[in-house]
């Protein structure tokens, strides 16, 4: 393989793991606080990438804010799905939050298919997007550039929600000792719901995202996206929003550089994610930077 194409496959890598990383953001987030695993994240991305096909298509809107109604309306999304699907289980056991986080997932997508029709959609790009760029030898889009960019922002712009904030100082104390935190005389249901409000929001500019780099949606786009980041999050340390960019970069790379160093394998990409699942399950289920968690007796 030359240099210049090790390059190129380098950028590709970097632009998918970086949408991996914001996916496993919203469950890392969810799980940190309510220990519980939202099936239907993967639903919220793909929402994502229909809002802003819809408000551009429909509404005339101009992509950056279209891109912002998407983004709101999915985070809205996330809240309503909270308040409906997880918020009357708060003390149930947890089997029965995770049969409703399932249940949820399938609802949206044959919801997605009755509303917005099972044909795939083509989506609009603009231009400069799609430009390819030459440095020497190496072509790449500005998509490649583009995401990254984004995803470090948004990943910056959370940390300091979480680390900088009142809401994130909550947040923080839920993820630790729920009961307390409420005998302190926090509001937790409305964090909850502002976790997964911002989780939602991740989502959605996630699935924004990969629409302008595979320009074609349809209702069930965010399965295997959803399974991928779930992987991420797991490999990264669920519960650690670092650990869940790292797993996503790690996960993103190992896809694009096996098939690129091994063209045969390439039937087999997404098997590479489930098999990375099980190794870490077995040496270090905790994930690189997951804390191992005591439990109260």
């Amino acid at each position: 393989m030359s240099g210049s194409m090790f390059f190129q496959h380098l950028f590709n890598a970097i632009t998918l793991g970086s949408l991996y990383g914001l996916i496993a953001i919203g469950y890392t987030m969810v799980y940190g606080i309510l220990r519980l695993i939202n099936f239907a994240h993967g639903e919220v991305f793909m929402l994502g990438a229909y809002f802003i096909f819809f408000a551009i298509t429909l509404l005339n809107l101009p992509w950056g804010l279209a891109a912002v109604v998407a983004v709101a309306a999915s985070s809205f999304c996330g809240i309503l799905v909270d308040k409906i699907a997880y918020k009357p289980l708060r003390n149930a056991p947890r089997i029965s939050a995770l049969i409703s986080a399932i249940g949820v997932s399938f609802f949206i997508q044959n919801l997605s298919i009755v509303i917005f029709t099972g044909l795939p959609r083509p989506v609009m790009r603009p231009d400069w997007l799609v430009k390819v760029m030459k440095f020497g030898e190496i072509r790449i889009l500005p998509l490649a550039i583009v995401v990254p960019a984004v995803t470090l922002f948004l990943v910056l712009g959370l940390l300091w929600i979480v680390y900088r904030t009142k809401p994130g100082l909550a947040m923080r104390a839920i993820s630790k000792d729920i009961e307390t935190t409420r005998l302190m005389g926090v509001s937790v249901n409305r964090i909850i719901a502002f976790t997964f409000g911002i989780g939602s929001a991740l989502a959605a500019a996630s699935g924004i995202m990969w629409a302008l780099r595979y320009p074609q949606i349809h209702p069930f786009m965010g399965l295997f996206p959803g399974l991928k980041a779930f992987i991420a999050a797991v490999f990264g340390g669920i519960g650690s929003i670092q650990g869940a960019v790292i797993g996503g970069m790690f996960l993103g790379i190992i896809e694009i550089m096996a098939v690129a160093f091994f063209p045969t394998l390439s039937g087999y990409r997404d098997a590479f994610a489930f098999v990375l699942l099980i190794i870490i399950l077995l040496m270090k289920p905790t994930g690189l930077m997951g804390e191992k968690l005591e439990d109260k007796i």
